[in-house]
């Protein structure tokens, strides 16, 4: 992508509504939007970023069975009823309108409308287990909306759902989401512990939170620093300073950032939605389900907020809009020609870059949109640079450059950046 031709830029200024770290650096640096509180749009390096996020997730949870939907935002009344949500617990939160003589409400989860497709193709055991997720966009009345992404009224959401024929299936299943969750954060860069929390009007079992350590974080738990237990702070039965029950080290007590939860959804919503099955035996019983949560959009909220430093933000290498920020310095027809071919050259490799062709730049002011933008490598190409027939780069979590002759610079990036 050529940087004269992105119509977004960054800006010097940080939002005066803005209180978290997040949003300020993500607006700043063009990623993202404000169009209210709670509520952004995501531009062009923003949507690029929030993609590989989802993909990322996408693979994963197709890689364990998980079969892809799009269900509707619409959430008819009746169905909600069945389920005694419509006034209570999540659907409090609910945004809520008229469609001709019908109320209905936006989605802010989908075990109704998921429960009522699964049912109509789930018969007999043999139909067992199946899993499906969703990557959409979620709605809640958000009354604190003051975190950037990670706390928003409109908001990315992947949502799986499992269906079993019995407790032990599901429980199997549950594990293996636990691994796979932590596999998708580490690729996220992001080091998550396993937090025992609240139903928060899913279930009335105990379910789990994937929190991230961050001082900006909304949640406060406490913790063994061995890794054998954990409790959000709302359902916590010990406090810092309490030995582990399992290791008996001393709980440490630390803000942290909810990026995803588990449920134990057992069978309230197939009871009250009459999704049973046949077993081995001919006798009828309601599946066993669980429902699984990951936000695309807060993980992105919560590496930015983990991973920058005075002068912007550092994208992981996974996740980051481009792989190689190019900068031409001077407007000299030999270094604008030596890097345009150097420009197309790493896209035939395969390598994404960003190229900072602008004449109407400073060096000083595309070297600081580069460390506010964060893309991992910064390659630089100037006259100085020609002379040696090389080009400067230079690591964005490093102060150290070196020099890499153009020569040699395609199995540099073979080696170190794709």
């Amino acid at each position: 992508m050529l940087q004269s031709q992105l119509f977004t830029e960054t800006t010097k200024e940080t939002p005066r509504d803005e209180k978290s770290l997040n949003a300020k650096l993500l607006i700043r640096a063009g990623f993202v939007h404000k169009e209210m509180a709670g509520v952004y749009s995501y531009l062009p390096l923003g949507l690029r970023v929030l993609r590989k996020i989802q993909n990322i997730i996408r693979e994963e949870m197709e890689s364990m069975g998980g079969q892809e939907i799009l269900m509707t935002v619409f959430q008819p009344r009746d169905l909600w009823l069945k389920t005694d949500r419509w006034s209570k617990g999540i659907g409090k939160d609910m945004f809520k309108c008229k469609l001709n003589r019908s109320e209905v409400g936006l989605g802010p989860t989908h075990e109704e409308i998921v429960t009522r497709i699964l049912k109509s193709y789930i018969r007999s055991w043999r139909d067992l287990p199946k899993f499906v997720f969703q990557i959409q966009t979620k709605f809640r009345k958000e009354l604190r909306a003051k975190s950037g992404l990670l706390r928003g009224r409109e908001f990315d959401m992947k949502d799986l759902y499992s269906f079993h024929e019995s407790e032990k299936d599901f429980e199997r299943y549950y594990e293996i989401i636990i691994k796979s969750y932590h596999k998708i954060l580490e690729r996220c860069d992001l080091r998550a512990i396993l937090t025992e929390a609240s139903g928060k009007g899913f279930t009335a079992s105990t379910p789990h939170e994937f929190q991230v350590i961050a001082p900006a974080g909304e949640d406060t738990i406490f913790y063994c620093p061995g890794g054998d237990f954990s409790q959000n702070k709302e359902v916590a039965k010990l406090k810092a300073g309490d030995k582990c029950p399992i290791c008996k080290r001393i709980l440490i007590e630390n803000k942290s950032i909810e990026v995803g939860n588990i449920f134990p959804l057992g069978t309230k919503y197939s009871k009250d939605l009459g999704a049973y099955f046949t077993d081995k035996d001919g006798k009828k019983k309601p599946i066993v389900m669980g429902c699984y949560g990951l936000g695309p959009s807060r993980i992105m909220g919560a590496v930015v907020e983990i991973h920058h430093d005075s002068k912007g933000i550092l994208w992981p290498k996974e996740i980051a809009p481009f792989q190689v920020h190019l900068i031409q310095l001077q407007k000299n027809p030999k270094v604008k020609k030596k890097s345009k071919n150097l420009y197309n050259a790493l896209l035939k490799t395969g390598t994404t870059v960003l190229f900072d062709d602008r004449d109407d730049k400073s060096p000083g002011e595309k070297f600081a949109d580069a460390d506010l933008i964060g893309i991992p490598w910064r390659m630089v190409i100037s006259e100085r640079t020609l002379e040696k027939d090389s080009v400067e780069l230079k690591r964005r979590d490093r102060e150290k450059t070196e020099l890499v002759k153009i020569r040699e610079l395609l199995s540099f990036l073979e080696k170190y950046v794709q």
